[in-house]
């Protein structure tokens, strides 16, 4: 899904793949990770993460969005495929410095709002993640979470956004999120952190997977 995903960016913002180094292939908690990042012209910047461990039974996809030059909020995309169950979280978080009209993502949460919810739990974070977030889980749906997940970034993207008008306060709040999820861990965090290290993942989050440090 993210190669579909990344197509979608690519169609409307060129793509510049940068060079992620050491960090394009990763090993931790018995999943091999492939990492890749990407200026989009226009947009900021994005990367892709994708996973597979135990012996092919668990697959996990990651694609981010940081918008720096649009005014969008910070879009992160999981997917994960476990023992039968296809898990969908699309995370959005207001890093935005001027207000933005979310119909168009709330018109397709309403599309598929029949799709099992998954309960996502409380989080430090869930001050700023917009309620138009989406986090479902079920088995046998790859078909219509897939259509889910392309209708919902199509209208992503084409929110009536604006440029930034100030690339430091717009900076200053990607920073905020990103640094928050370093100081308070999580699962995906914390799986890092084990592998690598506290330094190697703060370098991992802030140069590649949301580009907040160049």
């Amino acid at each position: 899904m993210t190669d579909k995903l990344l197509s979608m960016i690519k169609e409307r913002f060129p793509l510049k793949e940068k060079n992620v180094g050491a960090f394009a292939s990763l090993k931790a908690n018995g999943m091999k990770f492939t990492v890749s990042a990407y200026e989009a012209e226009g947009l900021g910047h994005v990367s892709v993460m994708t996973a597979k461990g135990f012996f092919g039974l668990m697959k996990m996809d990651t694609l981010i969005v940081n918008p720096k030059t649009l005014d969008l909020p910070l879009y992160s995309y999981d997917r994960i495929l476990a023992m039968g169950n296809d898990t969908l979280i699309v995370e959005l978080y207001d890093t935005m410095v001027e207000p933005l009209d979310t119909e168009a993502l709330k018109a397709v949460n309403e599309a598929y709002k029949d799709l099992p919810e998954r309960d996502p739990g409380t989080h430090w974070y869930d001050g700023i993640k917009l309620k138009e977030s989406v986090s479902k889980k079920g088995k046998k749906l790859t078909e219509r979470f897939d259509a889910y997940t392309k209708d919902y970034t199509n209208a992503y993207l084409g929110l009536p956004a604006k440029p930034v008008t100030d690339a430091a306060a717009k900076r200053e709040k990607a920073n905020a999120y990103v640094e928050g999820l370093l100081k308070n861990g999580g699962p995906s965090t914390d799986v890092f952190k084990k592998a690598l290290g506290e330094q190697k993942t703060a370098e991992l989050f802030r140069k590649v997977l949301f580009g907040t440090e160049e």
